[in-house]
Formats: C-alpha cells, structure tokens, sequence
C-alpha cells in the first residue's frame, strides 16, 4: 500500500486474471481447503497460536469489510457489530480485539453464521470490483489494499491447514485430515554442495508485481562467500541426530534453545511419535511410519540450529538464500499440488559432484518453508507504510526469525524469492525445514 509522501510503495499484481476472477479463486480455495472438515473440527483452539478454522474463514472477511467496503461502499453495513472486535487479529488502532488465546470459546457465532457473513462480503466486493472493471473507478491505494486482502487470505489458507494439524495431534484417534498417498519410497543421494562466491548482491523486490512492504525497499548487500546444500535435510539425517542423543547435548544448543528443550521436554520434532522400537510421525493424511527420505519438517529454529552445528554447518543467512533462489524457476511442491505434505527431492533435480557448477540446488520454493539465521528485522530505510496497514509485518520485527521459499501449503502465486515470512525461534507448528550452509573451502 502507497504511504503519503513515500517512495515505498507495494506494486499491484501482473496476475493475468481479472481482479474478479482472482477474489473469486482466491475465496474459494479457502473454502475448499475445509471441504475435509467435519463441523466439529472448525471451532477447536488446540494451543494459544492456533485458531479455530472458522475463525480463520472470518477473519479474513472481515479484513475485506474493515479496510476496503467500510471506507469505500457506500452503505455497507456489516452483518454484526460485534464482529469488528471478534475477528480482529492484533489491529489495535482498528479498536480492542477480541484475545487471541479465546478465539476457541467462541461458540457463536456459529459455523453456518460465519459462511453467511463470507456471502455477505463477498456480494459486497463483487458489486466493488465488477464497479471498478466497468468503470475504473477505484484509485491505486484502494487497488493496493485489495492486493494486499488477497495475499493475506493465502496466508492464512496455509496457517488453516498448519491449525488443523495442530488440533488433529491433540486428539488421540489421531484423524486425517484427507487420505494421502505413502510418500514415494525413493533414494536420496548424499548431500552436496553448491558453491557460490563472495559478491554484491540486490536484496529485496524489485517493484514488478506484489510485495509485501518487509520486502522493501531494494538495497545492496554483500553476500560472503558460501556453500548452500543441494536439498533439503531428511528425517534419516535427523534421526541420526536424534539418536546421537542430539537433545541431550546442552554444547549444540543455544542458551534458549536449550532452557526451551528441557522446559517442553523435546526429544525429537514435533509430531514424531516413538512407537516400541520405531518412530512415526502424524501427517494431514494421518500417522505414518517415518520415511527416512522425507524432508524433515516441524522443526523449531532452536532444533535447526542445533542440527546445523552438530554438521559443523550452519543456516543460511537470508541474503544468501535469496541470493541463490533469485536465479531459480519458481517451482515447486505447492498447495495447487494437493500432496498436503514435504516430498522427497525429484532425482533429476540434485546435483551431482559433476554439475555442481550448474547452481541449481533443488526444493528451494516450496516443499518446506526454510529457516536462515537471520533475525527478521528491517531492511535499510525501511518505513512501515501510513495508516492502519503499516500494523501488518513492521511491529513484528523483533524476537523473530526469517524463513523463506515457501511449502506445500503455500498457494503458488503467492510466493517469491523475495518473500520473507517470519516465526519466533520456539515455533514448531508452522511447515518448516532445514537446508544447510557452510564455508567456502
């Protein structure tokens, strides 16, 4: 969104689709991704982090109605009031919200109320944008803040998925979410490494299509010279750790990282489940017996960091991941693909020790979102943008980490190499993985 007086500025999307067409999809996914769902399954808050489905389904009709239909419809009335401060998140200048960790005792209004107030909304923007694709009517930061609406719905069908996990981990028939075929049973080659040496680096989007405002403004950054893993870590390379007694190593961790894994009692990531003498691990397709080849996922950027160090390795800074993603094809294991879990890297797609020049590490976009080392925290000159949108990503650049690439359940056309997503060091329930950096030898 534009700022009065600022060269900052997020950039309207070059989606081939029109801007109806695109809310109507977008809308859409979100209602298919709880098509699965039982009613039961939309109103349950397994942990503070987490929101109910339903409330997700709200929220984001609200986002629609608070800072587009309210301020640019004329007559618009919402269906409630009350809703305003229900289905707030943490938009304080907006008014109180209703406290995140009580979304779940919300058992009105009820799940058939909420789809009615997305109808309610959704008649509304369609007569807003069928308005402004007869006549042109709506000026550049109303455009903005409906780019903006749509991306935040994205982000929010993936955290709809990462909540449902969450509460189906809670309950002991361990339910699926959907069924799911065995992931493949392949071979994954050792892991090798890309070299990339030392250079001057853009860093940031460059102004064609949308961006977030974190992923402002463009700016030069040296990236020193590194190694980047051609893959991402398995869970056989991390079992290896785990049965190193890598948790009960206090010389691996970080300071926190370690008061956290004897605090929560961690001995391997979340989800993993040791059953007599093996381990599974509950998927959105129900328990699974552990493959070794899949992607290791759930991890916390403390359990990342420790892996890391005991490789004698290390998390990628973010300049240098997205130094590396900058020149890669945006491709991927995404939620279009509906395997609804991390995959094994496709054969052809690793390098080997004779193509290594080639550069072309696989599993960057999606698959699993990737933990740097770096604390997410504004880009040179940053300036959170005027007005009740400047809420959204500047406020939380403190006691965070940056992730980038993308998962499986992140929707294609959402992603970039620019993108920054960002998580505290402790979370585990977010689709997160590890890919591994080094010196330059």
């Amino acid at each position: 969104m534009a700022k009065t007086n600022s060269k900052y500025v997020i950039q309207p999307s070059n989606n081939p689709e029109s801007i109806v067409e695109r809310y109507r999809n977008v809308r859409g996914t979100s209602e298919s991704i709880c098509e699965p769902l039982e009613i039961e399954d939309y109103c349950i808050q397994s942990m503070p982090d987490v929101s109910p489905t339903k409330w997700h389904l709200a929220h984001t009709s609200w986002f629609f109605e608070t800072f587009l239909l309210k301020k640019v419809l004329s007559g618009y009335e919402s269906p409630n009031s009350r809703y305003e401060s229900l289905f707030n998140s943490y938009y304080n200048t907006v008014g109180e919200p209703h406290t995140r960790a009580s979304r779940g005792l919300l058992s009105r209004p009820t799940v058939a109320e909420v789809m009615d107030y997305r109808a309610h909304v959704d008649d509304a923007m369609t007569d807003l944008l069928n308005a402004d694709e007869r006549n042109n009517e709506l000026n550049g930061e109303v455009r903005s803040v409906i780019e903006i609406g749509l991306h935040h719905e994205q982000q929010h069908q993936e955290l709809m998925l990462m909540d449902v996990k969450h509460v189906f981990s809670c309950n002991p028939l361990r339910p699926a979410y959907r069924e799911l075929p065995p992931t493949p049973q392949v071979d994954v080659p050792p892991m090798n490494w890309i070299p990339f040496e030392g250079h001057l680096q853009w860093i940031g989007h460059d102004g064609v299509g949308f961006a977030f405002d974190n992923e402002l403004p463009r700016h030069r950054a040296y990236v020193q010279s590194f190694q980047i893993a051609d893959r991402l870590v398995t869970c056989g390379e991390y079992l290896n750790f785990v049965d190193d007694a890598g948790y009960r190593r206090p010389e691996l961790w970080l300071s926190d990282g370690w008061s956290v894994v004897q605090s929560r009692k961690w001995q391997a990531p979340l989800y993993w489940r040791h059953e007599g003498d093996n381990w599974r691990l509950l998927t959105l397709g129900g328990m699974r017996d552990l493959n070794p080849n899949q992607p290791v996922s759930h991890v916390s950027y403390y359990e990342a960091d420790a892996f890391a160090r005991w490789q004698g390795c290390w998390l990628p800074r973010e300049n240098a991941w997205e130094a590396v993603a900058s020149e890669l094809l945006i491709e991927g294991n995404f939620l279009e693909r509906s395997c609804f879990q991390p995959m094994p890297p496709a054969s052809d797609r690793i390098a080997s020790p004779a193509n290594l020049a080639s550069r072309v590490p696989s599993q960057m976009f999606g698959d699993l979102w990737e933990w740097t080392c770096s604390p997410y925290s504004p880009y040179p000159g940053y300036r959170p943008p005027a007005g009740v949108i400047g809420e959204y990503n500047g406020k939380f650049m403190c006691n965070q980490f940056v992730l980038r690439g993308g998962s499986y359940a992140t929707p294609r056309s959402h992603i970039r190499a620019t993108y920054r997503n960002f998580y505290p060091p402790d979370a585990r329930w977010p689709f997160t993985g590890i890919r591994l950096a080094k010196e330059l030898t």
